[in-house]
């Protein structure tokens, strides 16, 4: 989390503020004006707690509430709006014995941050979510710290409570780093093909794959995109975004890849940067990389061009960039886009 805010409302509460400050400097400690003396550690407020903790809870990725509970419920309801846009809350009571995960435990990372504070602060940790309580796999985390993406998020709950109720439930992965868990619960299986997942007889599914999957089995399946594609791009000085953008479209359209799979689009360095690429690039959030043409050409490609060749200084471009920075396996081989595009994907191996 990028932004965390303390709010004290008692003496006790402002004192364990002042220790929180201490463990974790980055962060704000808010108390009311009241209190208010020479501490410049301390932000004092001085409008109704109410109208405070709306202000931090929309500005804050953390909120860390240090009175009760009830109290925290009641100021907090009317701001509550989803699990993926709420901030994460936590509340510790007025003598540190407890540390509780109250809002966005999975997803805003407020269960993770409880478990750390409670350490520091030698108090209990409280924490109340299934996945947590029955030592679980927790679906909508899987592959969070990977940078994974979830293709509909729509079938999270569903899949989450086969998952807690012990159902039998079926994992197929042909992409992506494969240490995603420890061990695997009792009740989770992994299988080596769609075809084996599709007859296990799983109630739900965890699928990790850069595919589009065209399958019924998705109905009840949380897919799961790994940053596992890497796009080979051969261009033009003047190429545009849009040109770019449709080429590489097409490109996964054809061969049915996921463009949330995308981890980099890759290129020759040349003399100055394609402004089409890096627009390209900021459109769909992706990072650009570019490659020297000497070490490009120490690559084999499986589609060389004498012509490109005579005006970039190396055979290939889009291929040899592509296998060159997945360090991986071609997947997609070189595709023309007149006038002056070509496209190349590259598959990450983990």
């Amino acid at each position: 989390m990028e932004k965390i805010s303390v709010l004290a409302i008692t003496k006790n509460g402002i004192d364990i503020g002042r220790r929180l400050k201490e463990l974790f400097p980055r962060w704000e400690i808010f108390a009311p004006e009241k209190f208010a003396n020479q501490d410049a550690s301390i932000s004092w407020y001085s409008e109704p707690t109410s109208e405070k903790i709306a202000e931090l809870f929309k500005n804050n990725d953390g909120l860390i509430c240090l009175f009760s509970l009830g109290a925290v419920i009641r100021l907090i309801a009317p701001h509550l709006r989803d699990k993926k846009t709420d901030p994460a809350v936590i509340v510790i009571d007025d003598k540190i014995n407890f540390v509780i995960s109250v809002l966005s435990g999975h997803i805003g990372g407020a269960n993770e941050l409880t478990e750390e504070i409670a350490e520091r602060l030698q108090a209990q940790a409280v924490i109340t979510t299934a996945a947590d309580v029955n030592k679980t796999i927790a679906v909508d985390l899987v592959g969070r710290s990977l940078g994974w993406k979830i293709d509909d998020d729509s079938v999270i709950t569903r899949v989450s409570a086969h998952m807690v109720n012990n159902e039998p439930i079926g994992v197929f992965q042909e992409a992506g780093n494969k240490r995603w868990y420890k061990e695997l619960p009792k009740n989770v299986t992994l299988y080596s093909s769609i075809d084996k997942l599709e007859g296990s007889g799983s109630k739900a599914n965890l699928i990790i794959s850069d595919k589009i999957i065209e399958d019924e089995i998705t109905a009840e399946s949380v897919i799961y995109r790994p940053p596992s594609l890497v796009i080979g791009i051969g261009l033009h000085w003047d190429t545009s975004k849009e040109t770019i953008l449709e080429g590489i479209e097409a490109c996964l359209k054809k061969f049915k890849l996921s463009s949330k799979s995308i981890a980099k689009l890759v290129s020759i360095k040349k003399s100055k940067d394609i402004q089409g690429l890096i627009d390209a690039g900021k459109e769909i959030n992706v990072p650009v990389e570019y490659i020297k043409r000497e070490e490009l050409a120490g690559i084999t490609a499986p589609n060389p061009s004498e012509t490109v060749r005579v005006f970039e200084g190396t055979a290939s471009v889009s291929e040899a960039a592509a296998i060159l920075v997945s360090n991986g396996k071609l997947i997609v081989e070189k595709q023309k886009f007149p006038p002056n595009l070509t496209i190349a994907v590259a598959r990450i191996e983990n």
